[in-house]
């Protein structure tokens, strides 16, 4: 019993570190937020689901909204390993999500998306902050592993795939009484907290995703 309880205090410190807590500076190490095992620390709101096979996330359904429930994110570097099922696949990484959603919109109104969606304008494009900043390059493999790193420090969002930069993005620029948007179910352009929750979502019953990493780490100084 003992052990098990000192191998459980040493995964919560390894842990706090990793995302922010009081020793998250005596850290530089990535931290697997997602074990390949199952989904302890992580919620899910509205439809659909994610299951976990072979140690890997695989969306099913949507639309609906995987979130870490553990730690808000400020000041870090989000490192995401996906593969699209269809060249039409459609999915996304969330961050600075203001609270904990009780449903997925919350997080299209009150977090940025990064989006994993092969084609489309560029502002809506993968690796794009969804209709804040667009995807200046189209360095992603549809059908194929690709790594996704989303760096957040302040107002910055900037996002690369497979080590190529892609978008990035001044939140800076939004008004926090701001409403316009530029179409139905289009994200508010109101301004978002500098640290939030993090999320993975699931679109649709066409769309498959599937995430092999979903790992964390502290900026470097």
């Amino acid at each position: 019993m003992m052990i098990r309880r000192l191998s459980y205090v040493a995964a919560t410190l390894s842990l706090a570190v990793a995302l922010g807590g009081p020793l998250f500076a005596q850290s530089s190490e990535w931290c697997p937020i997602f074990d390949g095992k199952g989904l302890e620390g992580w919620e899910h709101v509205g439809p659909g689901r994610f299951v976990v096979e072979d140690g890997r996330l695989k969306t099913e359904g949507g639309m609906g909204l995987l979130w870490y429930s553990r730690e808000k994110l400020g000041d870090c570097v989000i490192r995401v390993v996906y593969k699209t099922g269809t060249e039409r696949s459609n999915s996304g990484v969330y961050v600075r999500i203001a609270d904990k959603p009780a449903e997925p919109w919350f997080a299209v109104h009150n977090g940025f998306e990064v989006q994993i969606a092969d084609g489309g304008k560029p502002d809506r494009r993968t690796g794009s902050i969804y209709t804040f900043a667009p995807a200046q390059n189209q360095p992603a493999k549809p059908l194929e592993w690709n790594t996704l790193e989303i760096t957040l420090k302040g107002d910055r969002i900037t996002t690369q795939i497979n080590g190529t930069p892609v978008a990035d993005f001044d939140a800076a620029t939004l008004k926090p009484d701001a409403e316009a948007k530029d179409g139905p179910g289009d994200p508010s352009r109101r301004a978002r907290p500098q640290a939030g929750y993090i999320g993975l979502q699931n679109h649709d019953d066409a769309s498959v995703v599937t995430f092999k990493e979903v790992s964390v780490r502290p900026l470097a100084k």
